[in-house]
């Protein structure tokens, strides 16, 4: 259970609709992959619309301790990689502090395993007792010793040898990304296999793209892929596209009341978070594309199953939706999301409850039973940006006002979310308390 820290609140008044248009954020998990790979190229890549977020900065950290520089002037992003610069494997370790990222750690490990950097990685908040043991069983059979105590830190030393490796597809994707960007690097050929089914397949393909965008080629394989070694990321112009788990918040928010147009989102996105505009049509809303942007408005709601298993991210803002739908949503095979910034199961439906709905906890996900209006309340964030981003969404459809606790986590991934809320008729006030 989360304890409420009061360092900062906010305050939203019940009721209210958005209008307007939104520039959607780009794509944080595009741009980890996309600056990763501009790390481990040789010359100087430029990479925009960069947001420094929280998770931003772990992965620019991450880099500057492999030996990459890098400059953000507004949203725009240069890189002077690393290239084939060895790291310093018979040298003490180099501190890699993640902050809360997953992502950074995951991808990190092995691609600084690859150069021959010796990491000792740490991480802040829920990011220190998150898995990594898949790393302590997988990178000792080569070549690679690690240490830790089941969590962070953990201390890795030695080089990443080329070879064959098995691994869980029902694991998180980001295990996989990790090692298929560092495999490249190895001198010789190696193999990723599947021992089950590949669970968050789009992710993967993201980073596929994204390392073919680079000029390193994986070739897909029954069960897995095949690696070739001794490949060199090259430098490059990079566009990073819209964030389709973030348009989820507003695609929420039109599905219930308001009007509003989203641009920067591509249509042909590998994100798997891109099934938002059919989800939430499932909800009732009509959506409609024209050329790049997206418009969405209200329709009729009406409840609907959804399968979470591809689209984690999007359990909290269709959960919100859902509370406000006629009938009963059940989202299933969202387990995963128990090991989130928060227990995301737990935590969206107490936010849910808390403004005045019903949700029901499963083993695997949510049972949400809609109402007609939310009564509004406090809701704790969790300190977890995707349930203040909810909570936040499900204020306009509140009789009365609501109070959300540590609204700052939205930093994590969506710096001015609160800004862009009120430019669009929210009436978003968050208050520092102090500590």
């Amino acid at each position: 259970m989360s304890v409420l820290i009061q360092e900062s609140v906010c305050r939203i008044p019940g009721g209210g609709v958005l209008r307007g248009v939104v520039n959607i954020p780009p794509s944080k998990s595009a741009a980890h992959r996309a600056i990763l790979c501009a790390a481990l190229a040789t010359g100087r890549s430029v990479l925009s619309p960069i947001e420094l977020s929280d998770d931003m900065k772990a992965t620019l950290n991450a880099i500057s301790a492999l030996g990459a520089a890098f400059a953000l002037s507004g949203d725009t992003l240069v890189i002077d990689g690393m290239g084939g610069r060895c790291g310093n494997a018979a040298n003490e370790p180099v501190d890699i502090h993640c902050i809360e990222s997953g992502s950074t750690l995951r991808f990190i490990i092995p691609i600084a395993c690859a150069a021959g950097i010796n990491g000792r990685f740490t991480g802040e908040g829920t990011l220190v007792s998150r898995p990594i043991g898949l790393y302590n069983e997988l990178l000792p059979r080569a070549g690679v010793e690690c240490h830790s105590e089941g969590g962070l830190p953990l201390v890795c030393k030695g080089k990443l040898q080329a070879g064959e490796y098995e691994i869980p597809g029902n694991i998180s994707s980001q295990f996989i990304t990790g090692m298929l960007m560092a495999l490249p690097l190895c001198e010789g050929d190696s193999r990723l296999l599947l021992t089950t089914p590949l669970q968050s397949s789009a992710y993967v393909d993201m980073t596929v793209q994204c390392m073919a965008d680079f000029d390193v080629k994986v070739i897909p394989q029954e069960n897995g892929w095949r690696i070739p070694g001794g490949q060199s990321y090259r430098a490059r112009e990079y566009t990073v596209e819209g964030d389709w788990s973030q348009a989820g918040f507003f695609l929420a928010a039109g599905t219930l009341g308001s009007e509003l147009t989203l641009r920067g989102l591509r249509m042909d996105s590998a994100q798997g978070d891109k099934a938002a505009v059919e989800l939430f049509r499932g909800f009732g809303a009509e959506i409609a594309v024209v050329g790049n942007e997206l418009m969405v408005r209200p329709g009729g709601r009406k409840a609907q199953r959804i399968n979470a298993q591809q689209i984690p991210d999007l359990v909290p803002c269709l959960a919100l939706c859902a509370s406000l739908c006629e009938g009963t949503t059940v989202i299933d095979h969202a387990e995963r999301l128990r090991i989130k910034e928060s227990d995301r199961l737990t935590s969206t439906a107490a936010m849910i409850r808390s403004l005045g709905g019903n949700a029901e906890v499963t083993p695997d996900g949510l049972i949400i039973q809609g109402v007609k209006r939310l009564k509004g309340g406090t809701v704790d964030g969790f300190r977890d940006h995707r349930i203040v981003m909810s909570a936040a969404i499900g204020a306009l459809c509140a009789d009365g006002e609501v109070t959300v606790t540590t609204p700052r986590s939205v930093n994590k991934s969506y710096p001015s979310f609160f800004e862009v809320y009120n430019s669009l008729g929210g009436k978003a006030n968050v208050i520092d308390m102090g500590k």
